[in-house]
């Protein structure tokens, strides 16, 4: 049995910076690398897991996730057709020295076989004429690309080109790869598909997916991609599912292809063999209360959208704690489903999970006297500035 000790909040609360186990059981060869459970976004492994590094090909899951959200919103099809023009040509053709699609210089393209192209070939002459043909320049694109990375939660990587090439400016963190990666799973679960296809051929050229781990029997493998630039070293983004349960790896900076396959494979072995879930919440079930400031009410129940998992290592009674973070109290009125807090979940020193905690319920501004009671309270204690806590054993 997990115990759990619970910690409200209030006041001006700074969230925590993410740090690494102090004694982590697994040791891996990577220079960064994150491995994580799918379904409660729990970190299981990290090192160096906010380090900026250059993402190389793995760029291609953020030019994907573009495409997909454009499919998902009707302002592109599968059928529309996207020109190969000579700088998609020259920049990701045959004769580029990366890898390529090969597909023909001022020919049509059907978007559906431009995204087996991008993910399944790791075309880079896919890749440009995507970014083109959406948004006239692959400079355009990239905007729009960190443009959708801030709106899905990437906060520490920029995007410089649809390919993955160097660019100075070009970094990520192996942590937002990983959430990219869950994002694309999460949101676009039939697109997604795409990147588990074994090969693809085009203008008669058949190659195979450059994901190692997909030929792995009995792993469980699905997706999503390799990276390798002189600038980044050998990178994987990859994700598989066991017995219904779905980790994702990141690994980068590593020194050949097989390092790279090797150590992704055995930090997901370590992952579905030395963990188990146990459920904190359940769904809709209250984790806690913010205080409310000039509300008809004092206190504003919290909960989260999806039940609170977080996976803790077989066998071990290992304490978790968990953590409600908000900036308080909250200002009525505040509407039921606002997001008012975060939830910050702890294994020991690293930070398993954080997920957004919601209002429970409708929060209408207070009478007159209970703001002016609210407003006094202010005055003599300073109690919206003033934090406060308590510990709460459970679970």
């Amino acid at each position: 049995m997990v115990s759990i000790g619970l910690l409200w909040a209030a006041g001006l609360v700074l969230v925590e910076t993410t740090q690494e186990a102090r004694a982590q059981s697994f040791q891996t060869a990577a220079p960064t690398a994150i491995l994580m459970d799918a379904t409660s976004h729990a970190v299981l492994f990290e090192k160096n897991a906010d380090e900026q590094t250059a993402p190389a090909s793995m760029a291609k899951i953020m030019t994907a996730e573009v495409v997909f959200n454009e499919l998902k919103n009707g302002r592109l099809s599968m059928d529309t057709e996207f020109n190969i023009s000579e700088n998609a040509w020259r920049k990701g053709g045959g004769g580029s020295g990366g890898s390529s699609m090969f597909a023909k210089v001022n020919t049509s393209v059907r978007l559906e076989d431009l995204l087996r192209g991008l993910i399944v070939q790791s075309g880079n002459d896919a890749a440009v004429a995507i970014a083109e043909g959406i948004s006239g320049t692959e400079e355009n694109f990239a905007n729009l690309m960190n443009r959708r990375a801030r709106e899905i939660g990437l906060e520490s990587s920029t995007f410089r080109n649809a390919t993955g090439y160097h660019h100075p400016e070009q970094k990520v963190t192996v942590r937002d790869l990983a959430k990219l990666s869950m994002h694309v799973i999460e949101t676009y679960p039939e697109l997604y598909k795409i990147f588990g296809e074994r090969e693809f051929t085009w203008n008669k050229i058949r190659q195979q997916n450059r994901n190692p781990l997909l030929a792995i029997d009995g792993l469980g493998a699905d997706g999503l991609k390799t990276g390798y630039i002189e600038e980044s070293g050998y990178g994987l983004t990859a994700s598989a599912v066991q017995d219904d349960q779905r980790l994702i790896v990141v690994v980068n900076g590593l020194k050949s292809s097989r390092e790279r396959a090797n150590e992704a494979r055995k930090l997901l072995d370590w992952g579905f063999r030395a963990f188990e879930p146990r459920q904190l919440f359940e769904e809709g079930q209250v984790v806690g209360e913010a205080q409310v400031f000039g509300g008809n009410k004092r206190s504003l129940p919290l909960v989260a959208k999806r039940a609170v998992r977080v996976l803790v290592p077989r066998g071990d009674d290992e304490r978790v704690t968990a953590r409600i973070i908000y900036t308080g109290p909250i200002q009525a009125p505040i509407q039921q489903g606002t997001e008012v807090a975060k939830l910050q979940v702890n294994r020991g020193d690293m930070q398993a999970l954080e997920m957004p905690l919601y209002a429970k319920e409708d929060i209408q501004e207070g009478t007159l006297s209970q703001r002016a009671l609210d407003g006094l309270l202010e005055f003599s204690t300073g109690w919206v500035r003033r934090a406060f806590s308590r510990v709460v054993d459970g679970i």
